[in-house]
């Protein structure tokens, strides 16, 4: 496990599936993690708990990423707990739920996720990673095919890392790294479940074609390592599972 031994991370969307295993791995390494969570207080607490057995800070940070006020307490409140935040994981995404607003995953994909950055930035010291977490179906958006149902969340993803990638030079500036690790279907988790709803027996065809499909656990660590690789350039994409897609 890499070493993260006294820095700070935030990982958005903590509380379940990759973004719980990120945290953890994370704090194997040593880091204090701020586990950011929208609305599952119970599963975000079990992931706090799991760190600090570990030896390491666990901090809660409840918010909404597309609520401008929530966000702005969320980095506050980390500001004041540790005055600093060497490594933002933006895992958060989503897009498929109901009952939202029309532009709610351009908001939350987007939006959100520029903000998130903005708002770090002044506590991120020089050598500061940011990791931009999407899919292959977002990523390769435009070149490649992409499920109907999926295609809001992948145009708005695709929208968000390019804006992300835009900011290079400021971050270069600023010391700062970014890194993009994006992943095919990952087995077990929601998205692949609600697109199943919609597809049926896409998931097996999928693993299929593939050949596999990484687990929680793959993902989570190729997230980490993409973290702690002092190797990678700013801008740099690392691939999970096959890109091979018609």
């Amino acid at each position: 496990m890499s070493n993260f031994h006294g820095q700070v991370a935030l990982v958005t969307g903590a509380s379940r599936g990759v973004g719980a295993s990120v945290a953890q791995m994370l704090a194997l390494g040593g880091a204090n993690v701020v586990i950011n969570f929208k609305s599952k207080n119970s599963r975000a607490l079990e992931v706090a708990n799991a760190i600090r057995t570990n030896g390491c800070h666990a901090l809660l940070a409840q918010a909404d990423l597309t609520n401008d006020h929530e966000m702005r307490e969320m980095i506050k409140l980390v500001k004041e707990q540790f005055s600093r935040l060497d490594l933002l994981i933006l895992n958060a995404s989503g897009g498929m739920e109901k009952d939202k607003a029309a532009d709610y995953a351009t908001q939350l994909n987007h939006t959100a996720q520029v903000r998130a950055v903005e708002l770090a930035l002044p506590l991120m010291p020089v050598g500061g990673r940011i990791v931009f977490v999407t899919s292959h179906l977002a990523h390769f958006y435009g070149d490649k095919p992409v499920y109907p149902v999926y295609e809001p969340v992948a145009q708005s993803k695709k929208a968000g890392e390019e804006a992300l990638r835009s900011r290079i030079p400021q971050l270069t500036t600023n010391g700062i790294k970014l890194v993009v690790v994006s992943g095919d279907m990952i087995e077990g988790t929601i998205t692949p479940k609600l697109m199943e709803r919609h597809n049926p027996g896409m998931i097996e065809s999928r693993r299929e074609h593939a050949g596999f499909l990484p687990t929680v656990e793959d993902f989570a660590r190729a997230i980490v390592n993409a973290s702690a690789d002092s190797q990678l350039e700013s801008g740099a994409t690392i691939f999970v599972g096959s890109t091979n897609w018609d």
